[in-house]
């Protein structure tokens, strides 16, 4: 009996999801901005692969789905990239320690 490779990629992906969720979740705040860290260099190599995707047009026409899925990863990547950034800044400024004023 043979696995169909759809059921076989699909149940790979369901089992990913639950393990990424434990995985975020358990992870302690100090160790939350190195994690936030590596996902936005995740997000610019997948923002390279988007663009390649985006421009392998070879068909001639401008609304093939590469180039649709092309920039709708460009597009999420981006908004990673940009909520991570904001994410970690807010983080390291719980760090720093306040300025008292002096009157």
């Amino acid at each position: 009996m043979e696995i169909d490779p759809f059921i076989f990629r699909l149940s790979i992906f369901i089992l990913s999801i639950f393990v990424g969720y434990y995985v975020v979740w358990s992870v302690t705040p100090s160790l939350h901005t190195p994690l936030m860290s590596v996902t936005n260099a995740i997000s610019s190599v997948i923002i390279v692969g988007a663009i390649i995707a985006a421009l392998a047009n070879s068909e001639g026409k401008i609304f093939n789905p590469s180039t649709l899925f092309g920039y709708l990863a460009i597009t999420l990547a981006a908004v990673n990239i940009f909520g991570g950034f904001l994410v970690t800044q807010r983080m390291l400024a719980m760090y720093k320690k306040k300025k008292k004023d002096k009157k």
